[in-house]
């Protein structure tokens, strides 16, 4: 078993920051791919961050330049970290990992909760 969890979301007045971290832990051999979705109320939900294992990284074209995508591979953590925020921001944020679980060596999709970012106008 995987567990995704996130933490650091809130409530922030717009040009505001938060960072957002995704722990994973459980029977886990590696890691590959780690990416950060949002969903806001009424729509689908959307790739904002992705990160390959290896460190390269793309963003959403609506979060370029105000967000950053990172990752501790020792500590199988990943971050995101949110500035200049706007109120179209306000979403629920999901991470999601690509897991090669221990000791089978099967890969599996896996998802955290999801934490709240509220931004404020």
């Amino acid at each position: 078993q995987v567990q995704l969890v996130e933490s650091g979301g809130g409530l922030v007045q717009a040009g505001g920051s938060l960072r957002l971290s995704c722990a994973a832990s459980g029977s886990i051999f590696s890691i590959n791919d780690m990416g950060w979705y949002r969903q806001a109320p009424g729509k689908q939900r959307e790739l904002v961050a992705h990160s390959t294992s290896s460190g390269s990284t793309n963003y959403a074209d609506s979060v370029k330049g105000r967000f950053t995508i990172s990752r501790d591979n020792a500590k199988n953590t990943m971050y995101l970290q949110m500035n200049s925020l706007k109120p179209e921001d306000t979403a629920v944020y999901y991470c999601n990992a690509i897991v090669v679980t221990a000791p089978v060596g099967v890969s599996f999709s896996y998802w955290g909760q999801g934490t709240q970012v509220t931004v404020s106008s």
